[in-house]
């Protein structure tokens, strides 16, 4: 039975859940995106699909990953984003990440993976943006970073740009939040420059999910909701889209003021 929220609203476009915990809305998320991904396959053959990383997604990805009746082998996967200058065996690449916790699980058709170590950064954000130009995303799941950030736009963002991926300077609030997760064991090893979708290409997706839990997110959450719409909050952005459902926590929720908890 799908997981029911304590609360429901929109803000804009965007619709809005509030779930007790982490874990439930992780499983309400999880039964969201399995549902386009069956329609998507259904309808044309295919389903195409765009996966974050982060400690905000692990539950998440191992509810899609338990989601029953999806044909995986119809399914393409793409991710968000990576580090620039680090190999996929690196512990905290953004490649290893989903190929522990979700390639290697399931029978993709096919993985894009984004080569952070490529030795000419500008022409792999080129080669990747032409692979997710080849056909519409059918769905992107994402998160909010604790400075709000989509994918790693980080603040102020460029909500109108023409590429489809770009090199992106790592602000230090984004720093020190991989370093809190504990990807890196200190902000000094933690790269300058990552690869990144653009929000634009982002929002170009048919559907998108976000999940944004815990307690560390709430002032992201309060500014990306309450705030006006702005590249000073990059996940405010979602409010424009037709088709995004934001999944939230009592403890992400917190600093919410007017809207519904």
């Amino acid at each position: 039975m799908p997981a029911q929220p304590l609360a429901a609203f929109a803000v804009d476009s965007l619709t809005v859940e509030i779930h007790p915990d982490k874990a439930t809305l992780s499983r309400a998320a999880a039964d969201f995106v399995a549902g386009h991904i069956r329609a998507a396959s259904a309808a044309r053959g295919n389903a195409r699909v765009i996966f974050a990383t982060g400690a905000s997604q692990y539950d998440f990805l191992d509810a899609l990953c338990a989601a029953p009746d999806i044909d995986w082998p119809c399914v393409t996967a793409f991710h968000l984003d990576e580090y620039v200058g680090i190999a996929a065996d690196h512990p905290a690449s953004f490649r290893r990440y989903l190929q522990e916790r979700l390639f290697s699980r399931l029978p993709f058709g096919a993985v894009h993976l984004l080569q952070g170590d490529a030795p000419d950064p500008a022409a792999e954000c080129r080669r990747y943006a032409s692979l997710l130009a080849e056909s519409p995303i059918d769905i992107a799941c994402v998160g909010i970073g604790e400075n709000g950030h989509l994918a790693f736009n980080d603040p102020p963002a460029d909500f109108t740009t023409s590429a489809g991926v770009h090199v992106v300077q790592l602000d230090d609030a984004c720093r020190r939040q991989q370093v809190g997760e504990g990807h890196f064991p200190s902000l000094a090893v933690v790269p300058p420059q990552a690869l990144s979708m653009t929000v634009p290409a982002i929002l170009a997706a048919r559907v998108i999910s976000c999940v944004a839990p815990e307690a560390r997110k709430a002032e992201a959450v309060r500014c990306a909701l309450e705030d006006p719409i702005d590249p000073a909050c990059p996940a405010s952005a979602l409010r424009t889209h037709l088709h995004c459902r934001l999944y939230l926590d009592s403890a992400s929720t917190g600093l919410l003021k007017g809207h519904a908890q």
